[in-house]
């Protein structure tokens, strides 16, 4: 079982936690500048997946998390640019 990111309507903040699930949820149309860094947080911190050096997200497991579709371009464009 890995973590799933899923897009969600009227969250409080940009990334959260689905308590109930083992996924992540994030705003739809939200300030996306921050999103890598909230998604990164709440992997490492929040559900004790390992830190990489590099922009990818990986599930407690080590496995790779994707983004959904409709943020995946997002990802794409944060992990070549600079950071």
């Amino acid at each position: 079982m890995g973590i799933l990111i899923c897009v969600a309507d009227d969250l409080p903040k940009i990334a959260v936690r689905d308590p109930d699930e083992v996924s992540v949820l994030v705003a739809r149309g939200g300030e996306t500048g921050e999103l890598p860094r909230e998604v990164q947080e709440i992997l490492t911190i929040d559900l004790g997946a390992p830190a990489t050096a590099d922009a990818a997200f990986l599930c407690f497991c080590g496995t790779r998390v994707e983004l959904p579709g409709e943020l995946a371009r997002l990802g794409a464009v944060e992990a070549s640019g600079t950071r």
